[in-house]
């Protein structure tokens, strides 16, 4: 076997990256140019539709009974075998504990059969770094990492060196939306029924009605605290709220939608969109007050946006049109690689080895475990409730043509 060392300076190394962390079965084998060779992944999201949501129990018989032909199907698709491939990363950290382990074992099977290192991988880390496989970023880096399960503010300044500024308090962002989709009955309607519950909202929200977008109010979340920390929890519950009193109103029948669930839909996306944006202007106004960007090459400026909730177009351009306010470029990955794959794992990994940050790389498999929570990097948090930031909002378009509004 090649040493650490060599593997990190060959012209163009292939790593293969596997992801159980949650509900998707994924793997991918990428170059050291950020070529995917190959990539698959089975997700399970109808099946846990049945069920109202993720049963770990259910995802971890789903994912051994998927993971061999994954794993194969992405080296056919790659046309190479595991004696190719100079390294395996595979997520250890964080995630469901019964769906990690799959990945693991897995990987680490065929770490050993073929006398492979192996490179444990934080999951969140990993998304945060995903837009640099099509995207010249250079480090540091703001990133707002938003999914079905995080909701996270992080400045990287490496593939080592993470610095949590904030985090969700409650839920994310993702889960709120599918809980509110769900609970609106949006899959009652035929052409959101096989969409996800973020996606069925932002489709609905677009067509919605520029008098439509006020006509539910939602509180802004934690107005009055001076930090970067989210809370969805409040605007689910407001929303809940609101479709009970509606629908008490309207005297609807147990399967039928609200008649303006389209404007129900723009008011809450609007309502989740304004707290992103609050707490990310705040963090970026840390950064520059913190003077975090002076180790940077230059003068640029980068907000990432990752995490499966980056799809959604209506969050996305309302945080790009604050951050440029700011003198920030905004980037995400392609929408295919927003929300949990091989390939972010496959890069991660790739990225580590051309940094040479191979600390955690071993061939001693026994000594890598799983860990169902692990924090992503140094926490600020404290520092910048202590900055005690005001700040004067950007003006934001949120639905364009429809209204301007303070952000």
């Amino acid at each position: 076997m090649p040493s650490f060392r060599h593997l990190a300076t060959q012209s163009c190394p292939v790593v293969l990256g596997i992801e159980t962390s949650c509900d998707d079965t994924g793997a991918a084998l990428v170059t050291g140019n950020g070529t995917v060779l190959g990539e698959y992944i089975h997700s399970q999201q109808s099946s846990h539709l049945r069920f109202g949501g993720i049963i770990p129990p259910v995802a971890q018989d789903i994912h051994r009974a998927n993971i061999e032909s994954v794993v194969q199907n992405a080296f056919k698709l790659a046309n190479m075998t595991p004696n190719d491939i100079d390294a395996v990363a595979v997520t250890n950290r964080p995630g469901l504990p019964l769906s990690l382990i799959v990945g693991m074992r897995y990987a680490k099977h065929i770490a050993r059969s073929y006398n492979k290192p192996l490179i444990p991988i934080h999951h969140m880390q990993a998304h945060a770094l995903m837009a640099r496989i099509t995207s010249t970023i250079p480090y540091p880096f703001l990133c707002l990492l938003v999914s079905g399960g995080h909701s996270l503010l992080v400045f990287v300044e490496s593939t080592a060196r993470f610095r949590l500024l904030g985090e969700t308090l409650d839920d994310a962002p993702g889960e709120a939306l599918d809980k509110i989709a769900r609970r609106l009955k949006l899959r009652n309607v035929a052409k959101y029924a096989q969409m996800s519950g973020g996606q069925a909202i932002e489709a609905a929200a677009q067509q919605a009605c520029a008098k439509d977008t006020s006509a539910y109010e939602f509180p802004l979340p934690l107005s009055k605290y001076r930090d970067c920390q989210f809370s969805f929890a409040g605007l689910k519950n407001t929303a809940t709220r609101h479709i009970l009193e509606r629908e008490s109103t309207l005297h609807l029948a147990p399967d039928a939608l609200l008649p303006d669930y389209e404007a129900f839909c723009a008011c809450f996306l609007k309502g989740v969109t304004r707290h992103m944006l609050h707490r990310t202007q705040r963090a970026i106004e840390y950064c520059e007050r913190r003077n975090l960007f002076s180790n940077a090459a230059g003068p640029h400026r980068s907000l990432v946006v990752s995490g499966g909730v980056a799809c959604n177009d209506v969050i996305f351009n309302a945080l790009s049109s604050m951050a440029a306010q700011f003198g920030y470029s905004t980037y995400r990955p392609p929408k295919k690689l927003c929300t949990d794959n091989g390939t972010m794992i496959a890069w991660n990994g790739m990225e580590k080895l051309l940094a040479k940050d191979t600390a955690e790389m071993t061939t001693k498999y026994e000594q890598v475990d799983i860990s169902g929570k692990c924090p992503i990097g140094d926490s600020l948090i404290d520092d910048v409730k202590a900055a005690n930031i005001a700040c004067k909002w950007a003006k934001v378009d949120i639905f364009p043509g429809k209204e301007e509004v303070s952000s």
